[in-house]
């Protein structure tokens, strides 16, 4: 079945498709894949396997990657082994979202895995609820210096400057960034990188009060806000390296799965 795309806000609102049962969809998020994580690739493969072929949608919600340098590094062997995963699941349909590891995740990707690749943030219907998706890194606006990073990035022009680069540059400035930001977390306070509640309250508003799933915080929760008269959902998702879990939702309601 054909997904209509309509816009509202800048961001891409897709209609959830009615398909025979079984009939529900997993959101995940910071996974943080690579060669170097077995134990997080093993549990994916696993999930693969199982939970998300008998899914009807699959919503990677940032961070899929440890870190993403460009869509011409698809033929490396670790990438292969995740695009071959993704395109084993002929009857779920795939969804992918930018994080801040893998902000340059490009069309080339997305049609390699047979998914759909989506705007940050993204309000879909969701089993007839109103469903605002996104990474979350916006929201954690309380992290100033990480905000005035993340706007330099996701400039038109530093991304092309960067894309020009060879490969192996782009990895080298990747690995350096890496080191930098977990020597700068050692020195954060914990709260400024969770996410701001005006923030969460600004989006909620201007998208007429959905219920929210995002990533990014590494806090699996789910929460309550209160805003203008509306008691709105925020369920956090959790990152695979602490805890592997998946957000389940269906017609009877929304619940973290934990996967073995």
């Amino acid at each position: 079945m054909r997904i209509e795309d309509r816009v509202k806000g800048g961001a891409v609102v897709l209609p959830q498709s009615s398909i025979p049962d079984p009939q529900f969809s997993l959101f995940i998020s910071d996974l943080h894949l690579s060669a170097d994580h077995p134990h997080s690739t093993a549990a994916f493969d696993d999930f693969i396997a199982t939970a998300a072929c008998q899914a009807e949608a699959l919503y990677v919600l940032g961070d899929l990657f440890e870190y993403w340098a460009g869509d011409d590094d698809l033929h490396a062997p670790f990438h292969q082994h995740v695009i071959d995963a993704f395109r084993s699941l002929r009857d779920t349909r795939v969804y992918l979202m930018h994080g801040n590891r893998d902000l340059l995740m490009g069309e080339e990707l997305a049609h390699a895995c047979n998914a759909t690749l989506l705007a940050d943030p993204t309000l879909i219907d969701l089993y007839g609820t109103p469903t605002l998706i996104s990474h979350g890194d916006a929201l954690c606006t309380d992290d100033i210096e990480y905000q005035k990073f993340r706007t330099l990035v996701h400039s038109v022009d530093f991304k092309a400057d960067f894309l020009a680069k060879s490969l192996a540059e782009r990895k080298a400035y990747i690995e350096q960034l890496r080191r930098h930001s977990e020597t700068e977390k050692k020195s954060k306070n914990m709260s400024i990188m969770d996410v701001n509640n005006e923030a969460v309250a600004g989006l909620l508003r201007a998208f007429d009060y959905p219920r929210m799933i995002h990533g990014h915080t590494h806090r699996p929760a789910r929460h309550e806000h209160l805003i203008d008269g509306h008691l709105c959902e925020r369920w956090v998702l959790s990152d695979w390296d602490s805890q592997i879990a998946v957000l389940r939702c269906d017609n009877s309601g929304i619940r973290f799965q934990s996967i073995s």
